[in-house]
C-alpha cells in the first residue's frame, strides 16, 4: 500500500466511515489487505465487505464505474459480490482526509464459501470459464450509467507498471514488454473480442461455496482489454502450482474453455495470442515485484520461486508456459 494513504488513515477515518454505513464497533474487523483497508462485518445475519481506499490510487468516478459494473453483472445473474448502499443511499461515499484527497469507501455482500485452491476439479475447472464467459458476454451490452464512469483501457498510465518500477538495468525487459504492447495494440478491437474485463480473476479473488458456485469479487483492476487476456490471466496463476505445467495446462484449459463456450462465443485463432498476454502479465509482475520487495532478499516463498530465474527468462524470450495453445481448438 502507498505509505501517503497509510500516513493519512486514522481510526477517526474508520469511524465515520463506519457511521455511514450502520456498522457498531462489536459488527466489525479487520482483514488483510494490500491496497485498500478490508474490513468484515456482519448485518442481520449477513456478512459483508467494507473496503476504503484512496483518491490517490482511483478517482471517485472510477471506483462508481467499478461497483456500477458488478452491480450489472450481479443484475445478470453473474455470482460476483454485490456493491450495497450506505444508510444515504449511496454505493460510494467520500470521506476528505484533511490533505486536499479523499478516503473513498464501499461496501460489498461478502462472497460465500472458502479459497478454492484445495477444491479445484475438472468440473470446477468448467464452472470457472463459464463464470469468465458469462461476464464477457454481458460486457459487449455493457454501458455505463454516466460516461464519466467509463473505466480505462488496459494501458492507461493507471496501470503503468514496467517503466514506473523497473530500475534502468532492466532496459532489455521494458524493451520486451514494448514489443509485445506494440504487438497486442494491432489486434483487432469488436464487440466480440474486446469490452470491460476483470483483469485479475485468479483464485484468490473467488470464493466456492458447498454446491460449487465460485462468486468472484475484488474488481478493483477492471479495464477495458481482450477478452482473451482475462482467460490468460486466469491460466498464469492457476498453474504455479502444478508440477507439470505443460500438462496441466492441457487438462485445466480444455476444461475451462468448454465452460467458457457455453456462455461466450469464442473465436479458437484468439489461442494464439495466449503466450503474448501471459508475457505481457509476467513481466508486469515482474516490476511489481522490484516495488513490493528487495528482489535479492525477498522472504515470501511464492514470490521468490516466481522470481527464480525470471530475469533470464524475460531477456531470452522464454515462453512463460511452454504450449501449444492453438491445439486446444480441436480438443474441445
Amino acid at each position: 500500500m502507498d505509505q501517503l494513504i497509510k500516513d493519512r488513515y486514522n481510526d477517526a477515518i474508520l469511524q465515520e466511515a463506519m457511521r455511514r454505513y450502520g456498522i457498531t464497533n462489536k459488527q466489525i474487523h479487520s482483514l488483510d489487505a494490500f491496497e485498500s483497508f478490508i474490513y468484515e462485518f456482519e448485518r442481520d445475519s449477513q456478512a459483508y465487505v467494507l473496503r476504503i481506499a484512496h483518491s490517490v490510487r482511483r478517482s471517485e468516478s472510477l471506483v462508481l464505474g467499478e461497483v456500477d459494473w458488478i452491480n450489472y453483472l450481479a443484475e445478470g445473474g453473474v455470482s460476483v459480490a454485490k456493491a450495497i448502499l450506505s444508510e444515504s443511499g449511496k454505493l460510494v461515499e467520500g470521506i476528505e482526509d484533511q490533505w486536499g484527497g479523499i478516503f473513498l469507501v464501499t461496501a460489498f455482500v461478502k462472497a460465500q464459501g472458502q479459497a478454492p485452491w484445495d477444491l479445484w476439479t475438472p468440473k470446477l475447472y468448467e464452472s470457472y470459464g463459464e463464470l469468465i464467459g458469462r461476464i464477457h458476454t454481458l460486457s459487449k451490452s455493457y454501458q455505463p450509467n454516466q460516461v464519466d464512469w467509463k473505466r480505462p483501457d488496459w494501458n492507461d498510465d493507471l496501470f503503468e507498471f514496467v517503466e514506473r518500477y523497473l530500475p534502468a538495468s532492466e532496459s532489455i525487459a521494458k524493451q520486451k514488454y514494448q514489443d509485445i504492447c506494440n504487438h497486442v495494440k494491432t489486434l483487432a478491437k469488436n464487440r466480440d473480442s474486446y469490452g470491460l474485463t476483470h483483469q485479475d480473476a485468479h483464485g484468490n479473488n473467488l470464493f466456492v461455496d458447498e454446491m460449487g458456485q465460485i462468486t468472484l469479487f475484488d474488481f478493483d483492476e477492471c479495464a477495458y482489454n481482450w477478452f482473451i487476456n482475462d482467460i490468460a490471466v486466469v491460466l498464469f496463476y492457476i498453474v504455479q502450482d502444478a508440477e507439470d505445467w505443460r500438462a496441466f495446462t492441457q487438462e485445466f484449459m480444455s476444461h475451462f474453455l468448454r465452460g467458457y463456450i457455453q456462455a461466450c462465443p469464442l473465436d479458437f485463432t484468439w489461442l494464439r495470442e495466449i503466450p503474448n498476454f501471459l508475457k505481457i502479465r509476467e513481466i508486469e509482475l515482474y516490476a511489481v515485484m522490484y516495488r513490493d520487495f528487495d528482489v535479492n532478499n525477498i522472504d515470501d516463498e511464492w514470490c521468490a520461486r516466481f522470481m527464480h530465474n525470471r530475469k533470464f527468462r524475460i531477456e531470452n524470450n522464454l515462453p512463460y508456459i511452454d504450449f501449444d495453445f492453438e491445439s486446444l481448438s480441436t480438443q474441445i
